[in-house]
């Protein structure tokens, strides 16, 4: 069976299997992605241009974030815990057909969470966007990096430390990163680590894709990023290929 074949087959398996939870994940990132925009914005007494504009293009990072570092290794993890991944193991299929028939799908959910938060930020507070040519390669690499880290560590960690490290990205994101905010506004320790993470650099490469006029994106955010989604699926392809 050629490759297409069999990325075709678990694609349609894995699909029919979780068209519940994904229906779902769907909705409440669209959810998560509105209250960005929405909700952020009354945090702020009188928000300015560049506030609602860095909100409003935080939110499509966020809602990555959360879909790759999140959803996916608590699915994962549960997986594992209930012996699918075994059961998949024993699949007489290339393992990295696998992970790109997950990947698509995990990609497919986020779509309309970013549609429909731009849509709405653009027609409700207008916060100047300016779209690039890289806004596809951004979104994809970001969301390759975010999938990609995810499947590596909940493959790696036990159950609970896989939940607890996902609650805490989650809270981190929102709270501690320069996703939604300027860089400058963390204290330098939190700069320093957010440098080699990829939080920011996945931030820096949305917001400048979205707001090319306004946001400048120095290319090693794209190569931190390109480093990280390839360590990330290399640690899941060679832990699905061990008996």
């Amino acid at each position: 069976m050629s490759i297409i074949n069999q990325i075709k087959y678990v694609f349609i398996w894995q699909f029919h299997k979780n068209s519940g939870y994904l229906i779902f994940f769907a909705i409440l990132q669209t959810i998560l992605a509105l209250g960005i925009v929405i909700g952020f914005n009354y945090l702020l007494s009188n928000p300015g241009q560049n506030e609602v504009l860095f909100l409003a293009t935080g939110a499509p990072t966020i809602v990555l974030i959360t879909t790759g570092l999140v959803m996916l290794p608590q699915q994962n993890s549960s997986a594992k815990t209930e012996g699918y991944i075994d059961f998949m193991r024993t699949w007489p299929i290339n393992r990295g057909a696998i992970m790109i028939a997950d990947t698509i799908i995990w990609l497919l959910i986020t779509i309309p969470a970013i549609g429909i938060s731009s849509i709405f930020a653009h027609f409700v507070y207008q916060p100047g966007f300016d779209v690039s040519w890289t806004i596809l390669p951004a979104l994809l690499l970001t969301a390759l990096t975010s999938i990609g880290i995810g499947y590596g560590f909940s493959f790696v960690l036990p159950q609970n430390a896989t939940m607890m490290l996902t609650q805490l990205l989650v809270f981190g994101s929102l709270m501690f990163s320069p996703i939604n905010f300027p860089m400058e506004n963390l204290p330098s320790l939190l700069q320093s680590i957010h440098r080699v993470l990829p939080l920011y650099s996945m931030a820096e490469v949305v917001r400048g894709s979205l707001a090319q006029s306004t946001f400048t994106v120095d290319f090693s955010h794209y190569i931190i990023l390109s480093a990280w989604c390839l360590l990330g699926y290399i640690t899941s392809i060679k832990i699905l290929n061990r008996n």
